[in-house]
């Protein structure tokens, strides 16, 4: 929709908002932002309070960093989930796409990320020291690696592997069920469900 003249420097702002989204091309945000046009107004203002609302009352659970509206969330508060095991995730959509196996009970911690020097994003731009504070308190036997299988994501698992190296816990990592270069949220529930399952023991080598 390159050189559009639009009727309405308000329609083409939100068109140009929308079109900043992940995925969303300027065709998909015109035609969002007529969607919405044609909603009444209490339907509009509800969807945008919602994402203002979100924006500044948020939180991030103190334990594993996975979005919550508490200060600890309701994973890492449940008593019915194993504490002993935590289950290394790049990023929230990866904590949704495993609890949706329904094959998996234990805790998670989230990186926000993977080592990613191109995008110039280093272990001091994740939560890997929180990670290591947590082994070091010795209630953690298993940390199971369910990155997404790119150079990015093996870098980022031997890099942690390195800095758990001298506490006594079993490191492991999904079955190559998921195929090599798959991102985590992007495999089906049953692939995701046996990968976990039939998690292997982790090797640096």
């Amino acid at each position: 929709m390159a050189n559009v003249q639009y009727p309405s420097i308000l329609l083409e702002k939100a068109v140009n908002e929308f079109a900043k989204l992940p995925g969303i091309g300027n065709k998909t945000a015109m035609r969002l932002v007529l969607h919405l046009l044609r909603q009444d107004t209490a339907t509009v203002e509800a969807f945008g309070n919602s994402i203002i609302k979100l924006k500044h009352d948020v939180k991030y659970c103190r334990v594993c960093h996975n979005i919550s509206d508490t200060e600890t969330c309701n994973i890492c508060s449940n008593p019915r989930r194993d504490p002993s095991t935590v289950c290394v995730v790049e990023n929230i959509r990866d904590v949704l796409a495993i609890e949706a196996t329904q094959q998996y009970n234990g805790l998670y911690h989230v990186l926000g990320g993977i080592i990613s020097p191109m995008d110039g994003i280093g272990p001091k731009n994740l939560e890997i020291d929180s990670l290591v504070e947590r082994i070091s308190q010795g209630e953690v036997k298993e940390v199971i690696f369910a990155l997404s299988t790119t150079m990015e994501g093996d870098t980022t698992s031997f890099y942690i592997s390195r800095r758990l190296k001298d506490y006594p816990v079993k490191l492991s990592v999904l079955a190559r069920g998921v195929s090599v270069g798959d991102e985590l949220e992007y495999t089906d529930e049953v692939t995701l469900g046996r990968s976990i399952i039939n998690r292997t023991p982790y090797a640096t080598s």
